[in-house]
């Protein structure tokens, strides 16, 4: 596989990452505030001899994004609490000698009907078909079609208004992966060394978002539950492989 730097440097990045994220999720109990789970994220990465990611985005500050319930992304990580009951979600990235990676995880904290457990057990199955469709040959419509097409069997909203991307060299890079599968998608082919950021966003609900006060959270326009499962994949002839478990 070409450029094997990049792809070294991922791999353990991904690996990092995936550590970091589990280690966050631990320390996500009733009472603790989205600013220590932050600093947490800040420490972690620090350890682990990498820089985050997130706040090489002009305007954002933060190492994570946190949101709760009906908040699906772009969360800024601070004045909230985490409460028994809530569904949390953490997203967090981080830089590998010049390369970005990038995941999420939604989760319930304390207790939640069998319906909550449910709807995320659906999103976690949901990312894993699409991550399969990440072969050299498939196309983005592939993996989009899977997140469609399985959301919707269950009743729940796919989200159009956001997007998963290409990584490494840079945060955010082609090619657009969307949610909600587009023919002209059918044309973008997957190749082998590509590196993508994977991410299901879906709702309970409507799958219509409106843009929080702060401009940067995104929350479903019916209050309904959400959640986000993203993965960093790396394309390799034999199949996706995931850096970020």
């Amino acid at each position: 596989m070409k450029n094997g730097k990049k792809i070294e440097a991922m791999r353990q990045g991904g690996k990092a990452l995936g550590a970091i994220k589990r280690q966050l999720q631990d320390l996500t109990v009733p009472g603790i505030k989205f600013e220590e789970i932050e600093t947490a994220a800040q420490r972690l990465i620090k350890e682990a001899g990498m820089q985050p990611s997130f706040s090489t985005v002009p305007g954002y500050s933060w190492a994570t994004c946190i949101m709760k319930n009906d908040e699906v992304c772009h969360g800024i990580p601070k004045d909230k609490n985490v409460e028994s009951g809530d569904i949390i979600t953490i997203d967090v990235g981080l830089i590998s000698q010049g390369y970005h990676l990038d995941t999420t995880i939604t989760f319930a904290v304390g207790e939640v009907s069998d319906e909550v457990r449910r709807f995320l057990d659906i999103g976690r199955r949901v990312l894993d078909k699409a991550i399969a469709k990440a072969k050299p040959g498939n196309s983005v419509y592939d993996i989009s079609f899977q997140m469609e097409k399985g959301l919707q069997r269950h009743g729940y909203g796919a989200v159009y208004q956001l997007i998963g991307h290409g990584v490494g060299e840079q945060l955010h890079m082609d090619p657009e992966i969307p949610v909600v599968a587009n023919k002209k998608d059918k044309h973008v082919l997957i190749r082998e060394g590509q590196t993508l950021a994977i991410e299901v966003m879906y709702t309970m609900g409507l799958p219509d978002l409106v843009q929080g006060k702060d401009g940067w959270t995104f929350l479903t326009k019916d209050g309904s539950l959400s959640g986000m499962f993203e993965e960093t994949v790396l394309v390799t002839k034999n199949g996706p492989e995931v850096l970020t478990n």
